[in-house]
């Protein structure tokens, strides 16, 4: 098989792990007799810097040709790059809104897994995780209050701000669908996560997800404040299996999911759209402190691109690979600076990609 993949390496650190996953995905196509077709595409600061914008037209009609969207970290420092001096729809974040919106990418996965190599690395009690864990968030990523309506004006002579948070019944079915279809394919859970005890909008999305739960029998639901999963997820996150939420609570809840497990640098996500399409990124940021010096952790990158292959072109056998590539490397006790412990050895970002290159068989 031939994939035809987007690349879009990014800003700050992206390069760098980006180059490690592509690594890996074309160690998996020697072993298992695919090939991999590569198109570079622009996005964030690297687009500002070359067109003056994050995100072009041409960028997204490229991508829509891809059979999947491989990225890196979009964005930098807010506080000295000139990117941030922009308005704010020509900043780097509004180009990944944008591609987000453009190639209609509704559904972000998001898993958190607790790896028992990196139990050390964990900030709960030992007890709390003993046996590690593994959850995955179904974050809904095109509606909400980061594409409603907004607007500053002045009234009676003080500045006010407006954000509008709208949700309809098809775009929460769609999401809810895909929450219960996967977790039917793993421990068949799903914690719903509003604030129906507040807001319009969730006691929509409880209607709308208790009506799509009708139809998968063998999958249990439940509700839960998302004040009070963002409390369990550090008091017992082992009881969660899939957890399903709206945009911006899901942006929050994913990343401390992500502490959770120790690093952000280990944590994987997926958008997908209704077809096979999806668009693959590491879970953190830009990490422009960093950049350049071979230390970032590639690990989320390369479990991003194991998504890709599972989700998008349906290689599961291949998908296995490299996560099982990604344990052992970690249980030979390799680690990059961000998970590093006392007894293992310390190597940086491209040695990471090498040596779980090695271990794809």
């Amino acid at each position: 098989m031939n994939l035809n993949i987007g690349v879009i390496k990014g800003d700050g650190i992206g390069p760098e792990i980006v180059t490690e996953a592509m690594k890996v995905l074309d160690r998996v196509g020697e072993v298992f007799g695919h090939t991999c077709s590569y198109e570079q595409l622009l996005l964030g600061g690297a687009s500002i810097d070359v067109h003056g914008v994050p995100l072009t037209d041409e960028t997204i009609e490229k991508a829509k040709a891809c059979d999947a969207v491989l990225m890196g970290s979009i964005g930098g420092d807010a506080r000295t790059s000139p990117w941030y001096r922009l308005e704010p729809s020509k900043r780097p974040e509004a180009g990944l809104l944008k591609i987000r919106k453009a190639l209609n990418l509704f559904a972000n996965l998001r898993p958190a897994v607790l790896y028992k190599e990196l139990k050390g690395a964990c900030p709960l009690k030992e007890e709390l995780t003993e046996g590690g864990f593994d959850l995955m968030i179904m974050r809904e990523l095109t509606g909400g209050l980061y594409f409603g309506e907004r607007k500053t004006v002045e009234k009676d002579g003080v500045l006010t701000a407006y954000d509008s948070l709208t949700y309809n019944e098809t775009e929460i079915r769609r999401i809810a669908k895909r929450a219960f279809d996967i977790a039917g394919k793993r421990r068949g859970k799903v914690t719903s996560v509003d604030k129906a005890n507040v807001l319009d909008s969730s006691r929509l999305w409880r209607k709308v997800v208790e009506e799509v739960a009708k139809d998968y029998p063998d999958v249990t639901l439940e509700h839960m404040l998302v004040d009070n999963c963002a409390m369990q997820l550090v008091k017992d996150p082992k009881q969660f299996d899939v957890i399903l939420t709206e945009n911006m609570f899901g942006d929050i809840l994913s990343d401390e999911a992500s502490m959770v497990t120790g690093s952000i640098g280990m944590l994987a996500s997926a958008s997908l759209n209704e077809t096979k399409f999806g668009l693959y990124e590491p879970s953190g940021g830009s990490a422009p402190d960093i950049a350049g010096k071979g230390v970032a952790n590639p690990i989320a990158t390369i479990l991003s691109a194991a998504m890709m292959l599972r989700f998008s072109f349906d290689l599961d056998r291949e998908a296995d690979a490299v996560e099982r590539a990604v344990a052992e490397v970690l249980q030979a006790g390799y680690r990059t600076i961000d998970i590093m412990s006392e007894g293992k050895t310390q190597i940086g970002t491209s040695e990471m990609g090498d040596r779980i290159a090695e271990f794809i068989r």
